[in-house]
């Protein structure tokens, strides 16, 4: 029999064999458009910390103010001791902000993925799904056991043809959509599939974690920036993106809080976030409204990086967000140019399969709203010099 390493061993050769293998690589400092990345000083292009705030004075002092004050921790799940006024207060705030009647917090927008779905839809129901909707939406379908129905990426005709053959009246139907769709950096078509939804009696999930605070007129994401809210049923976003703290949240009617409470099992079974990470949020949101300078200089600076690369002859179709894709095809070239770009001082990420389509491995590059325009102008410059000599 053999031991776990043996099988351990096995299995990681037959990952390198793909071509797969990943490494966690190690950062110093604080989240910026600088920093220490595998020793080395670089222009970081591969976070998530889109509007700086994770640094952001008022931030850091009320994550600061919280751990004094309520400590470390909540102490336990919400539904024993960890339900703290903090969390209901971030939570009326949420509410209040994007127009619902109710917010639930989970611990990661994973969490509340793979809860929200299953508490919603179980055996006998249906799921419609977007072809590349973010892995916690494929695997909270799968935790639901309702069947589960893809059609292709932002096809609204062939949703229709799905919703037409499921929605029978007799069964839960449920439509799964990102906001924002974090390997491509397009957003979703939802003023055209939100209401045709809404005409076959299926309920709407979007995931808008990477829509959060970057897009439309007051920060609110893809459906404000679509020009849709209604028919949305259930919406997602994450804290620990735009907003520069750790968590995700649910907004919707005050049932489906009521109900998730109730049965979400990622919510139930896990301990309530720590204080110092709600008291951040609750700060960050409140500058995400103040603040529309970051989101507007964000939106320039993706608009910046996509222009000097396409003079350079460089696609990054179809992104129209601060998620701008260089596609190269293989894994090997994705991870080698990540490389030499690393080594030049700019740390944008290779993306390799499963996390993308076999043969689309690409660069997956994110500004933020801090970084000088030089640094945009530098690294897509970098970036055409790394094609042209691996050609």
């Amino acid at each position: 029999m053999p031991s776990l390493d043996d099988v351990a061993r096995a299995r990681l050769r037959a990952i390198r064999a793909r071509g797969t293998y990943r490494r966690m690589r190690v950062l110093d400092g604080a989240q910026a458009p600088q920093m220490n990345v595998d020793g080395k000083d670089v222009w970081l292009f591969a976070g998530s910390n889109y509007l700086d705030l994770a640094g952001h004075p008022e931030v850091v002092d009320a994550s600061a103010r919280a751990a004094r004050d309520w400590g470390c921790a909540a102490g336990g799940s919400r539904l024993i001791t960890g339900n703290l006024t903090l969390h209901e207060a971030l939570e009326a705030e949420l509410a209040a902000f994007f127009g619902t009647e109710a917010a639930l917090a989970f611990n990661s927008g994973y969490m509340a993925n793979v809860g929200v779905i299953p508490a919603l839809c179980g055996a006998g129901d249906v799921v419609v799904s977007d072809a590349l909707n973010h892995a916690s939406i494929v695997d909270g379908c799968r935790l639901s056991h309702a069947a589960v129905r893809i059609f292709p990426h932002s096809d609204a005709a062939a949703l229709e043809t799905v919703l037409r053959e499921v929605c029978d009246g007799r069964r839960q139907v449920l439509v799964a959509l990102d906001g924002v769709y974090s390997m491509d950096g397009d957003v979703a078509p939802l003023e055209a599939m939100v209401p045709l939804a809404k005409s076959y009696g299926a309920l709407v999930l979007v995931d808008d974690a990477h829509g959060t605070g970057t897009l439309g007129p007051g920060g609110r994401g893809a459906h404000e920036l679509r020009g849709v809210r209604d028919g949305i049923d259930i919406l997602m976003g994450t804290l620990g993106k735009s907003l520069g703290s750790f968590g995700a949240f649910v907004v919707g009617s005050a049932a489906l809080r009521d109900l998730l409470v109730n049965t979400a099992r990622s919510f139930i079974f896990s301990c309530a976030l720590a204080p110092p990470q709600v008291e951040a949020a609750r700060v960050a949101l409140g500058l995400v409204a103040r603040e529309a300078w970051r989101r507007e200089r964000l939106t320039a600076h993706a608009t910046r990086l996509r222009e000097r690369l396409a003079s350079h002859g460089i696609d990054t179709a179809p992104s129209t967000t601060h998620i701008v894709p260089v596609r190269l095809g293989s894994n090997a070239h994705a991870m080698a140019v990540c490389e030499r770009l690393l080594k030049r001082g700019f740390y944008a990420q290779g993306i390799r399969h499963p996390a993308v389509p076999e043969g689309t491995a690409r660069l997956r590059i994110t500004p933020m709203a801090t970084h000088p325009s030089e640094a945009i102008d530098a690294l897509a410059d970098a970036v055409a010099e790394e094609l042209t000599t691996s050609a």
